[in-house]
């Protein structure tokens, strides 16, 4: 399976595997309340940063996920990635997350767009599926305009503290038509 070095995505962006100079960023990028939970560990310090980028780098190594810095002139603005690859069925999760000064100006949707691509392409998987907070509009319209279809709702999947949300799943199939220009 291709472990590619690089990707490129529409609007001058590219994808290419975290590395360990990117700690700084990826410290800087989980410092919001709302990113922190994003990591699923805590990152708040330049060591747990590095650990971050090895764990990526680690998931890479043994085929289960792909993680991409999705950078413009090689500084991060955000993440994709897919995970929970499962060759039996072809099928992987995905995940995206931008830092705050790249939102709402298609960092995730153009970066989404191209790891579907190369997913289908070079991973041969057959399903993508992705999920959002009910409460998170911006993160359905990045599923969205990277062509996922919205499939329904997981009740109270998630849980932040003592609160529980709802999710919606979206999917995207290989042989969906899909305009990814």
């Amino acid at each position: 399976m291709s472990g590619a070095e690089e990707l490129p995505a529409s609007g001058g962006l590219l994808l290419r595997p975290w590395r360990p100079d990117d700690a700084a960023a990826v410290l800087r990028a989980f410092v919001p309340e709302e990113m922190a939970r994003q990591a699923g560990r805590s990152v708040t310090t330049m060591a747990e940063a590095l650990d971050w980028v090895a764990a990526r780098e680690a998931e890479r190594a043994a085929g289960t996920a792909y993680t991409w810095a999705v950078v413009r002139d090689d500084v991060p603005l955000g993440s994709v990635a897919v995970a929970a690859v499962n060759h039996v069925h072809d099928t992987g999760w995905v995940s995206y997350w931008t830092v705050e000064s790249a939102r709402g100006r298609g960092v995730a949707v153009a970066g989404v767009r191209a790891l579907a691509r190369w997913a289908f392409d070079e991973l041969g998987l057959h399903r993508l599926e992705l999920g959002h907070r009910t409460n998170n509009p911006a993160s359905c319209a990045v599923a969205r305009r990277a062509g996922f279809a919205a499939e329904g709702i997981d009740r109270q999947k998630l849980r932040y503290g003592d609160e529980r949300y709802d999710v919606e799943r979206h999917a995207r199939l290989a042989t969906d038509d899909v305009n990814d220009g």
